[in-house]
């Protein structure tokens, strides 16, 4: 008797031989339709879907992670100039950049939501008109953090910092309003070519860049002195240059000559709805990058606050590493599910979904075993205080799960990302980060013997409380309802080529 799947019209040439590979989404979702499907084509479909994954991710992590990497090469200059400088860019860096950086990136998710979706549906006119509207208002969020960078001295104060570290934080965060705009042109373009699948060229112009600055920061540091000001706008500087070839590959690659045609007006037009997403994107994005950063402000707070600050920061540093590696498949997740769910295919965006946090889990299990492996060697390489090292030593446990974490909940939020789901997953985040793992994190650091190890307690039971919702989430999702709304966002419109989003938010 032939195998159900045997009778499929689909898979009439299709043989134990052929290459999956070659199929397009069409024809694997009419597939994934008719079951049951044997074990040999759940492992082909594995193999499929991994590919396509990985093409995405891949360069996806090198931009994530060589972007980040501009910023941490800049402290890594500053330390030459003196502690006092090194302490006022870190405190910079975190309170008042990533303050930005948060908000920025948040706001850039709906590009990737709507452009995703767009691209999916073939409604590729739309999506030069969806970046323009992002660089629109990414442009205005600059105007009005720049006031934050201004004035970041006496904000520096207000949170605690002292007055000469305040003074070299504010130096500091001035010669970044440069890098402000250069950011906010920046990540609305990158969304944009991430959302066509344009991800290699992101990724080479990420590494040139990245050794450009290195070179710039030396010439600039070690040779013409010129300070920590000179150290901020030479990341500003690279910044910009980044913007540029972003601009140039745009505007000069045939990849683009569907998906970019010309400056319009139309940009200016259906922003409300579109900044109704924006705004949720991010809320969603920065109360999960502020909750990390806050937890870092309060260890200072401790009755031994330099151990404490010490030890937190240098396993927080390594969790960044992770959080940014993450970033990169979290990206890929949401164009990939983007993707699908315009062109109409739920059942592979569904298994898209079941693969790359299966991916994700199993690298994170692998990064947990090397932490607590190398759990010695990973402090010294920041210290030589065996009174740190011994700090760190107690802390990677710890941060083993906040790894293991980490390789579930970015890849669930990316997902969410890809199926416009930012305002629920705000209100998540709102509600298991401050309203349960702050307060909790607080009372077990400074109301119990656990210190430090109390806060980051706090921050694991935030973070799973999150994770676990958004994963019942995802579980109870109808898939089929989601194509349905991605198809009514590119409907709603006056002029579909304009892409004006109505969200249910």
């Amino acid at each position: 008797m032939a195998h159900p799947e045997d009778q499929q019209p689909l898979l009439n040439g299709l043989h134990s031989n052929t290459s999956i590979s070659d199929l397009k989404s069409d024809a694997i979702e009419e597939f994934l339709e008719h079951k049951p499907v044997s074990v040999r084509w759940w492992i082909r479909l594995v193999g499929w879907e991994s590919r396509l994954l990985w093409i995405l991710s891949g360069a996806s992590i090198i931009v994530s992670v060589f972007n980040y990497m501009l910023t941490f090469a800049t402290l890594s200059f500053t330390g030459h100039l003196g502690s006092l400088e090194l302490a006022g860019a870190s405190v910079a860096s975190v309170g008042i950049q990533g303050l930005a950086y948060g908000i920025m990136l948040g706001m850039a998710s709906a590009v990737q939501t709507v452009c995703g979706q767009a691209y999916g549906a073939k409604k590729y006119g739309a999506l030069g008109i969806i970046c323009q509207r992002a660089i629109v208002l990414h442009l205005g969020a600059a105007v009005l953090l720049t006031f934050l960078y201004w004035f970041s001295g006496p904000i520096l104060i207000a949170i605690g910092q002292s007055e000469s570290i305040a003074e070299q934080g504010q130096v500091f965060a001035h010669g970044l309003i440069l890098q402000l705009y250069a950011f906010a042109i920046s990540c609305p373009m990158q969304r944009f070519l991430q959302a066509q699948n344009i991800v290699n060229p992101l990724a080479y112009m990420a590494v040139g860049v990245f050794l450009l600055h290195i070179l710039l920061s030396w010439l600039v540091v070690y040779v013409l002195d010129y300070g920590l000001l000179g150290a901020a706008l030479t990341l500003s500087l690279s910044w910009w240059i980044l913007v540029i070839l972003n601009a140039l590959y745009i505007l000069l690659s045939p990849s683009c000559k569907d998906t970019w045609t010309g400056f319009s007006m139309k940009a200016f037009t259906g922003i409300w709805p579109y900044f109704k997403l924006t705004i949720a994107s991010a809320v969603m994005l920065c109360l999960e990058i502020w909750y990390s950063q806050g937890l870092v402000l309060i260890s200072g707070l401790l009755s031994n606050p330099t151990i404490s600050l010490d030890s937190i920061s240098i396993c927080m540093n390594y969790l960044n590493w992770d959080i940014n590696f993450m970033l990169g498949l979290s990206a890929a997740a949401s164009v990939r599910v983007s993707n699908e769910l315009g062109a109409g295919h739920p059942k592979v965006a569904k298994f898209s979904v079941w693969v790359v946090n299966g991916t994700s889990l199993l690298i994170s299990i692998i990064f947990s075993a090397l932490v607590l492996i190398l759990r010695v060697e990973l402090s010294e390489l920041f210290t030589s205080d065996t009174e740190v090292i011994e700090a760190v030593s107690k802390l990677t446990p710890l941060l083993a799960i906040s790894v293991l974490l980490n390789g579930i909940q970015p890849i669930l939020s990316g997902v969410a990302i890809g199926s416009g789901w930012q305002a629920i997953v705000a209100y998540v985040n709102l509600a298991t980060y401050y309203v349960i793992g702050l307060p909790i994190g607080c009372v077990l650091g400074f109301k119990t013997s656990l210190g430090v190890d109390g806060i980051w307690w706090g921050m694991i039971i935030g973070v799973l409380l999150q994770t676990v919702t958004l994963i019942i989430l995802t579980a109870r999702t109808n898939w089929d309802t989601e194509v349905q709304k991605a198809i009514d966002r590119l409907k709603k419109s006056a002029n579909e080529e304009t892409l004006e989003l109505l969200t249910s938010i």
